[in-house]
């Protein structure tokens, strides 16, 4: 397979990046904060790890009854779901703390979930953030052939009812990601049809020592605990939950009705629109005025606020958007924002529908 032709995006002269750029600098001057987060990020973090490490300790050595240990699996599922969203996502992206090596540590904490920091930093700060929605290089939208996410990818007669399948597919995601996907972009030294950068010995050793720690700690030792029945049955639940989490908050942020999926020229390679204004086409919030949704889901709500400035910590991300949002409005940029997550599922089903029937 070739390599997909990397598009470039438009400079302008009076760049909309840079403004927004100058705005957000001067708000963080005024108000004399941080970037990086805050002891309120600290304290939920804290909060987040701890839950994850009573549910655990309860359900593999003090087996409670079954009704107990299917509500545990289902909050074990939620509570993962929400480090990954609060603490790896923000580490990942240097946002977290103000030290590096804070930052690492909370980024790391993927590796013990199952999955593998290298390959996240490079499908989604390097792929996704750079190139969103584009097809062909942004890995997230390729979920080919079983979903069809934009008009450039070819529509099977499956894809008629992926509105009404999905719900299935996106719960068995993080069952995917930790047993196929990684070790699929590991062998084949890609993300999508992007290469992987080289990986180092440390790499190589993090990758293969964390996913056997990984089986162990979620695999083996509960089965050898508790027996092999009752551990897949928490085990599916817990998968499920923290799967379809993740896939919904993640979709929500860029497949839906008013969401667009640029296309660069044939000629000359450019995309239409500088980089920032792509960002603000290709993204939508949802659920921003609900204190408990941001909570949970790290501000990945505000996701227009974290595509353009991924550095900035979530916690920031209520008081930036006002700034963002004027902005639009001045240069004449349509905001994407859904007021409910209700609201926001039904335009990801609608737009699933539309892309299967087209």
């Amino acid at each position: 397979m070739s390599l997909p032709s990397i598009p470039k995006f438009t400079q302008g002269t009076q760049s909309f990046h840079m403004e927004l750029k100058k705005r957000i600098s001067t708000y963080f001057e005024e108000v004399g904060a941080s970037q990086t987060g805050n002891y309120n990020l600290f304290i939920k973090a804290v909060i987040l790890m701890v839950s994850f490490a009573f549910i655990y300790i309860h359900l593999v050595f003090f087996t409670p009854a079954a009704i107990w240990a299917i509500l545990e699996s289902v909050l074990l599922g939620g509570v993962v779901a929400a480090i990954g969203f609060n603490v790896m996502h923000d580490g990942a992206h240097g946002s977290f703390s103000k030290y590096k090596w804070v930052n690492s540590l909370a980024a790391f904490s993927l590796n013990i979930l199952g999955g593998n920091s290298f390959m996240w930093n490079m499908k989604h700060n390097v792929v996704h953030h750079a190139y969103t929605n584009v097809a062909g290089i942004d890995d997230d939208i390729d979920i080919q052939p079983w979903m069809r996410m934009t008009e450039t990818q070819k529509r099977y007669k499956m894809h008629r009812y992926q509105h009404l399948y999905f719900w299935v597919l996106y719960s068995v995601l993080y069952l995917f990601w930790i047993f196929l996907l990684d070790y699929e972009k590991y062998f084949k030294s890609k993300v999508g049809n992007m290469p992987l950068k080289k990986m180092k010995l440390s790499d190589h050793f993090v990758f293969w020592g964390f996913k056997v720690f990984h089986a162990f700690l979620f695999v083996g030792l509960p089965i050898y605990l508790l027996g092999w029945y009752d551990w897949m049955i928490s085990f599916m639940i817990f998968t499920v939950v923290a799967g379809f989490v993740l896939s919904m908050v993640f979709q929500l942020a860029h497949t839906v009705e008013h969401t667009s999926f640029p296309v660069a020229d044939e000629v000359t390679g450019k995309m239409e629109d500088e980089w920032a204004v792509h960002q603000i086409k290709t993204t939508a919030n949802f659920a921003t005025n609900n204190p408990v949704v941001s909570w949970l889901v790290g501000g990945l709500n505000f996701q227009i606020e974290h595509h353009l400035f991924p550095k900035i910590s979530h916690v920031h991300y209520p008081a930036i958007s006002k700034i963002i949002r004027q902005a639009c409005q001045e240069y004449g940029l349509v905001y994407i924002e859904y007021p409910r997550v209700r609201y926001a599922v039904a335009s990801h089903v609608a737009f699933l529908r539309q892309m299967g029937r087209k």
